[in-house]
């Protein structure tokens, strides 16, 4: 659905384009910043190279398994409706501390997967309980080192790169907070109607 939303905003734009007969500055536009996206992508790879080689270090070492047993009592109160030991809890874990560290490329894998898990055992083709509060806690991602960010900011020199941190953790932790309070609700009041 995606992809057709872009594609015909792309053809209306070029349709609106032509008839105003302004399709030489779109021209202009589209290859005039062709190089800066190219560069932006590529510092934007190299960062996140860097952070998932960290990643894949702190995994090594046993950080990541010791952040999943930390934050596992609160991942469980929070997906209740899983299962010990299912695969979906781990998917989890590692979905959530790649968004912590501002790694959502590094995340969507691990998100689909654990969907794709809970798709499994909920045995519907509905979302259930626990994959509504995937999607809203992925969505707003609460976030201690955003590193795209970051990296954008090193691109265009920023004199400092990392002042957004303080901003970043205050606004991800209150969308965060918002995201589950607004899943709870919404929960309880699906029950609460189907009880009447």
């Amino acid at each position: 659905m995606v992809n057709l939303i872009w594609a015909l905003l792309a053809v209306i734009g070029i349709v609106y384009a032509g008839i105003n007969g302004t399709m030489e500055e779109v021209n202009k536009a589209i290859f005039s910043t062709l190089d800066e996206a190219i560069m932006i992508t590529i510092s934007l790879a190299g960062v996140l190279v860097f952070w998932l080689g960290l990643m894949k270090i702190a995994e090594e070492a046993g950080l990541l398994a010791g952040l999943s047993r930390l934050f596992r009592p609160v991942v469980k109160k929070i997906f209740p409706d899983i299962p010990d030991g299912h695969p979906a809890m781990g998917y989890i874990l590692s979905n959530m501390t790649a968004n912590v560290f501002g790694l959502g490329n590094a995340a969507t894998p691990m998100g689909l997967k654990a969907m794709k898990e809970l798709k499994n055992l909920s045995g519907s083709d509905k979302a259930s309980r626990s994959m509504i509060t995937l999607l809203a806690i992925n969505t707003s991602s609460l976030t201690i080192v955003p590193t795209t960010v970051i990296a954008i900011r090193l691109k265009y020199e920023s004199t400092d790169p990392t002042a957004i941190v303080g901003a970043t953790i205050v606004a991800t932790m209150i969308s965060t907070c918002a995201a589950l309070l607004i899943d709870r609700y919404f929960y309880y009041r699906r029950k609460r109607a189907l009880r009447l």
